[in-house]
C-alpha cells in the first residue's frame, strides 16, 4: 500500500519519556490496553448478559409453575359432643388430641399468545445490547487512536521546536561573536537572545501539551493518570478513500444504522404484542394430593385422602375500561416515531459521511500544498543561515525564514494528522473501523 510518511522520526523527547525503565507503545498495544481496561465496554459487555437472561425469562412463561406442600398439624383440646341418639348424655373428652399431615403437589401452566410475540421482542433487544456493545468497542478504538496520534503529533512538535531552538542558538552564538568582535552592535545580539529565549519559552510549553497528551491517552487506556510510557511513532497516511465505497459500508456496518432498524423492529413486535393479547388465554392445573387426619374426638378417628385432580380454562377479556385499546394506540405512534427516527438517522449517517469526506479530501490536498511549502521555506532558511553568517543579511531576514520555517513544518505534520483524523473518522462512520484495528483483539465477534 502507498503511503505518504511524516518525514520527521521522533528522536528527541521531553526528558519524562526518555526514561530507559519506560514501556514503548505503539498504537495496537493502546488499542488493546483500553478494550481490555475500558470502564465504558465492560459496562457494555455486562449488559449483553442482563439482555440474554431477559430472554432466559422469558422462555420461562412456556413452562408450568410446580410446587410442592407438606404440612403437619397438631391439636390438644378438652371437647364436648352432643349426639342425635342421646341428646341427655353429652360426652366430654379431656386433652383429645388430633393430628392432620397432607402432601399436595400441584402445577399450573397458562399459554398467552402474547409470549410468543415478547420472545421476539427480548431478542431483537438482545441484538441491540450486543451492537451497543461493538458501538462502544468502535467508539473507544477511534478515541485511541485519534488520541494517540494526537500524542504522536505534539513530539512532533516538539522535535520541530527542539531545531528551530538549534537555529536560534546558532544566531546567538554569531550575533555574540560578531558583538565580542566589534561586528556588530549589541543590540543584534540583544535581539537574537530575545529570539532565543521566546524559542524556548515555547520548548518548555510544549512539553506540557504533551504531558497532557498523554494523561488524555491514559485516561482513554482505563490507567492511572502518572503511568509513563515510551511512544516513537510516525503518522501514516493510506490510501485515498473513496466515497461509494465508505457510504455502502456505512449502510451495511454502521452499527449505530443496526441499532435504529432494530429499534424500529422492536416499536412493531410491542404493537402485535398488544394486538395478540386480545386473543383467549389458556390455562391448566393439576395436583396430587395425600391428605390424612387422626382425632381422638368425633366421628371420625381417621380420614385419609390420595389422588389427582385436574382441570383447565379459557379465559378471555371482555372489557378492561378501553386500557388496552390505549395502549395499542399509544404502540402505533411509538412505531411511527420509530420509522421517522430511521429516516431521520439515515439523512444524519450519510451527512456526517459526505462531511467528514470533504474535509478529509481538501486535507490531502491541502498535504501537497504544505509539502512544496515547506520544501521551500526549508531551503529559504538555508539560505538565510548561510548568509547571516556571511554578514550579508540582517537577523530580521534571518529570523522571518525561521518562523516561517517552523510555521511551514507545523503546518505539515498538522495537515497529515488532519488526514489520519478524518480516516479514522470515516472508519467509525462506516463500521470498517471494528474490522481495521486487529479484530482478533476485540471482546465481541
Amino acid at each position: 500500500m502507498k503511503k505518504i510518511l511524516i518525514g520527521l522520526i521522533l528522536g528527541l523527547m521531553t526528558q519524562p519519556l526518555l526514561a530507559q525503565d519506560q514501556e514503548p507503545l505503539d498504537l495496537e498495544k493502546a488499542i488493546q490496553q483500553g478494550l481490555e481496561n475500558n470502564f465504558q465496554v465492560k459496562i457494555a459487555v455486562e449488559t449483553i448478559s442482563l439482555r440474554q437472561g431477559e430472554i432466559g425469562l422469558g422462555w420461562s412463561a412456556f413452562f408450568p409453575v410446580v410446587d410442592a406442600i407438606y404440612t403437619r398439624n397438631f391439636a390438644n383440646e378438652d371437647v364436648t359432643q352432643t349426639f342425635v341418639s342421646d341428646p341427655e348424655t353429652p360426652r366430654e373428652i379431656l386433652g383429645a388430641k388430633s393430628r392432620s399431615e397432607n402432601f399436595t403437589v400441584a402445577a399450573i401452566y397458562g399459554f398467552r399468545p402474547e409470549a410468543v410475540v415478547a420472545i421476539k421482542r427480548l431478542g431483537q433487544l438482545a441484538e441491540i445490547s450486543e451492537l451497543d456493545a461493538k458501538v462502544a468497542v468502535e467508539n473507544t478504538v477511534a478515541a485511541i487512536s485519534t488520541a494517540y496520534y494526537r500524542l504522536v503529533l505534539e513530539l512532533q512538535r516538539y522535535e520541530v521546536l527542539e531545531r528551530t531552538l538549534e537555529l536560534s542558538q546558532a544566531r546567538l552564538d554569531i550575533a555574540q561573536a560578531q558583538y565580542e568582535l566589534g561586528g556588530a552592535g549589541k543590540r543584534d545580539f540583544l535581539t537574537a537572545e530575545v529570539d532565543y529565549n521566546t524559542d524556548l519559552s515555547l520548548l518548555k510549553s510544549q512539553s506540557q501539551v504533551i504531558e497532557a497528551a498523554r494523561i488524555n491517552l491514559n485516561e482513554l487506556m482505563a490507567l492511572e493518570p502518572g503511568v509513563k510510557f515510551f511512544v516513537n511513532d510516525t503518522i501514516t497516511v493510506g490510501d485515498e478513500l473513496r466515497l461509494l465505497d465508505l457510504e455502502e459500508n456505512a449502510l451495511l456496518q454502521n452499527k449505530q444504522w443496526l441499532i435504529t432498524q432494530r429499534q424500529e423492529n422492536v416499536a412493531f413486535l410491542q404493537l402485535r404484542e398488544l394486538q395478540v393479547a386480545r386473543l383467549p388465554a389458556i390455562n391448566l392445573n393439576a395436583n396430587y394430593a395425600n391428605n390424612t387426619f387422626n382425632s381422638d374426638a368425633g366421628f371420625l378417628i381417621q380420614n385419609q385422602r390420595s389422588g389427582f385432580n385436574y382441570g383447565g380454562n379459557i379465559s378471555f377479556n371482555l372489557f378492561s375500561g378501553f386500557a388496552l385499546n390505549r395502549r395499542i394506540q399509544n404502540a402505533k405512534v411509538q412505531q411511527r416515531i420509530q420509522n421517522y427516527t430511521v429516516d431521520q438517522f439515515e439523512i444524519q449517517l450519510k451527512s456526517d459521511l459526505y462531511r467528514a469526506f470533504n474535509t478529509y479530501m481538501n486535507n490531502r490536498e491541502l498535504l501537497e500544498i504544505e509539502q512544496r511549502n515547506y520544501a521551500v521555506a526549508k531551503e529559504s532558511s538555508e539560505i538565510a543561515l548561510e548568509r547571516f553568517r556571511l554578514g550579508i543579511a540582517s537577523y530580521l531576514e534571518f529570523r522571518d525564514a525561521q518562523v516561517n520555517l517552523l510555521t511551514a513544518e507545523n503546518r505539515l505534520i498538522t495537515s497529515i494528522y488532519n488526514i489520519k483524523e478524518q480516516e479514522i473518522e470515516l472508519m467509525r462512520l462506516s463500521g470498517k473501523i471494528y474490522f481495521e484495528n486487529s479484530s482478533d483483539q476485540l471482546p465481541l465477534n
